[in-house]
């Protein structure tokens, strides 16, 4: 028999004694567990979707009711704010830009996804599908602790909420709401927990926000706005162009912009998609629709009473005028008189995208931009800020601006600073005077502006100056009268008052108004009668030297090349018939004394050939005006 030492024989004896104690241990908890489990398993309901006991239903499903509406009125505003439930902060316009961060419709701000700022600067507003999450998140967090269950109160129920968290999944059809919260209801003698809850939103939420998010792309690579803008431009306005006349072209400038900005809201109307509920009625509608397959029916929308600018060069006030060709001194040998034009235009206005599915909306705006006739440049999608006007964010010298009158009385006006080819808003000055911070800048300009005044500008160097002084000039209104050869004259006439800085011109009798400051003036004035002058047609030859062909061409030898010009037979409707010239200083005081002024003309011969018509030409700058304030 093994014989053991007396030492291991006790260790053996207590090793076995605790195995039995854990043992023990173990089965107590066990049957404990199992105990309460099977006393309280009808009382305790914690995995989601597990149903509630009967009397506890009504109460449990108004709850769950209170959830699904708050999640569907998050769903409401994101889809109706581009996206947020809480917007970003707001930033203004300017007078240059009339984009602020949002656009409103009918008083619900939206956020632009992109905008040009009020100091130039490109910006994006595209929230991810995380941001939406995020703030449908804090939205039921915030709304589901106002859930109203107090009628259940009074028949008897105890109900304490606890602290929520949400937690919100996005799909394209769905959204799926998972909320973490403590819930106690008692009723009589039987009470439950419930610490999770979970609803399932039927919601095309997803699906649109990707829809809307594959537009935007789509326009921020091919700027598709912006060139079908260009071509509306070019079609409803004067842009490019000659035509055969010996009298000047006149148009005002706020009618062409009129036609233009209906022109627009027409056309962004008529902009679909490939998969959009319509029917191509003819082979032309395909202009209007984009190469883009998105799900839903997707609608652009533009607006007159939006913010919006449109702006013209050149133009002398609200007229744009362009002047002939042919008839002055040595131009004779045309045979013909035309008129070219070259405006250059900058459109800014915003465009609204909406997609929908069903009864679900969802919208956001994002800025058009023409420039000098064309389309801006691509914004890379993700960044933020980009532009090539960064100088006006970085505005860290402190400066003055004083605006007074010419009898140095202070006035309010919109300042800016051109420097480098950019401009920055500064803002205004309050009782003439603007104490701000300007980027630094050699040789820029201050500029100002203020109704009643003549816009000023300021040579300023900001690096060495701290203050700038700017005098405006107060405009006043005067009636034009015209007379020829001593009789009030009704007919077509263009009247233009040009100085060093200030210049109009009024296309008379349409305008008999004009606004003036003191100032010295070269007063002009063009008289138009109509006319049946007819210039036949006419070829004539023009020959030019070129370069011989083959190996005489490599020594320089040269051969004559002659060409036929055609001339077509031209019928001149209107020619000049009257008007003159005259200097004259206008002075202040006399501006502010009277209402209207007096110019006197006298006439010209009618021509009857082209010879005749140039010779007025010459005539004309020996003629003086008379000029008499009144």
């Amino acid at each position: 028999m093994e014989k053991r030492g007396f030492f291991e024989g006790i260790s053996g004896v207590n090793l076995r004694k605790g195995q039995v104690t854990i043992f023990i241990i173990i089965a107590i908890l066990i049957v404990g567990f199992l105990t309460l489990f099977f006393i309280f398993k009808d009382k305790i309901i914690n995995p989601v979707g597990t149903s509630v006991p009967p009397e506890f239903e009504p109460a449990y499903n108004s709850f769950l009711s209170c959830i699904e509406n708050s999640a569907l009125r998050g769903i409401g505003f994101m889809e109706s704010q581009g996206g947020y439930i809480y917007t970003p902060e707001f930033e203004p316009g300017s007078t240059f830009m009339p984009f602020s961060s949002q656009l409103d419709l009918f008083g619900t701000p939206i956020p632009y996804w992109y905008y040009v700022s009020g100091n130039n600067l490109q910006k994006e507003q595209v929230p991810s599908k995380e941001n939406l999450q995020s703030d449908l998140e804090r939205y039921i967090d915030e709304n589901i602790k106002n859930c109203n269950l107090d009628n259940f109160a009074s028949e008897g129920f105890r109900i304490i909420l606890g602290e929520p968290n949400t937690k919100v999944t996005i799909n394209d059809r769905t959204v799926f709401v998972n909320l973490d919260m403590s819930m106690n209801m008692k009723y009589k003698e039987q009470s439950i927990f419930v610490n999770k809850h979970a609803q399932t939103i039927q919601s095309n939420l997803g699906e649109l926000y990707n829809s809307a998010k594959k537009i935007y792309d789509y326009e921020q690579k091919n700027l598709f706005l912006e060139n079908y803008t260009v071509d509306v431009l070019r079609l409803y306005a004067p842009v490019d162009g000659v035509e055969i006349s010996c009298s000047p072209k006149v148009w005002n400038a706020r009618d062409v912009f009129k036609n233009l900005s209906e022109a627009l809201v027409a056309n962004t109307l008529a902009l679909k998609v490939r998969n959009g509920d319509f029917k191509l009625l003819n082979k032309n509608e395909k202009y209007f629709v984009l190469d883009l397959d998105v799900n839903g029916n997707v609608q652009f929308l533009t607006s007159e009473n939006w913010p919006s600018t449109f702006q013209v060069s050149p133009s002398d006030g609200s007229m744009m005028i362009s002047k002939p060709v042919g008839v002055q001194q040595g131009l004779g040998i045309l045979g013909f008189c035309f008129v070219p034009y070259h405006y250059v235009y900058d459109v800014k206005y915003p465009v609204l995208v909406q997609i929908s599915e069903g009864d679900e909306i969802f919208q956001f705006p994002l800025a058009v931009v023409v420039n000098g006739n064309k389309p801006r440049k691509a914004f890379d999608v993700g960044t933020q800020g980009v532009s090539d006007s960064a100088i006006c964010g970085n505005r860290n010298t402190p400066f003055k601006i004083y605006t007074y009158d010419s009898k140095l009385n202070s006035i309010s006006a919109q300042v800016s600073l051109e420097c480098l080819g950019v401009k920055c808003d500064l803002g205004k000055t309050e009782n003439g005077v603007l104490s701000t911070t300007v980027p630094q800048c050699v040789n820029g300009f201050i500029s100002t502006s203020a109704d009643g005044y003549e816009d000023a500008r300021y040579q300023i160097s900001t690096t060495i100056e701290s203050r700038a002084d700017v005098l405006m000039n107060k405009i006043y209104p005067q009636n034009i009268n015209l007379l020829l050869d001593g009789v009030p004259y009704k007919g077509n006439a263009l009247i233009s008052f040009s100085s060093e800085n200030f210049s109009k011109s009024v296309a008379y009798p349409e305008q008999t108004t004009v606004d003036l400051t003191e100032g010295q003036y070269e007063i002009q004035v063009f008289i138009y009668k109509n006319s049946e002058l007819k210039f036949e047609g006419s070829t004539s030859q023009q020959c030019v030297k070129v370069p011989q062909e083959g190996i005489g061409g490599m020594f320089g030898l040269e051969k004559e090349k002659c060409f036929d010009i055609e001339v077509p037979e031209q019928i001149v409707t209107s020619v000049l018939a009257g008007g003159g010239k005259q200097n004259y200083y206008i002075l202040e005081s006399n501006l502010a004394l009277t209402k209207s002024v007096d110019i006197s003309a006298t006439s010209l011969p009618v021509p009857t050939d082209l010879k005749s018509l140039e010779t007025n030409y010459l005539l004309f700058e020996n003629r003086e005006l008379g000029i008499n304030f009144k």
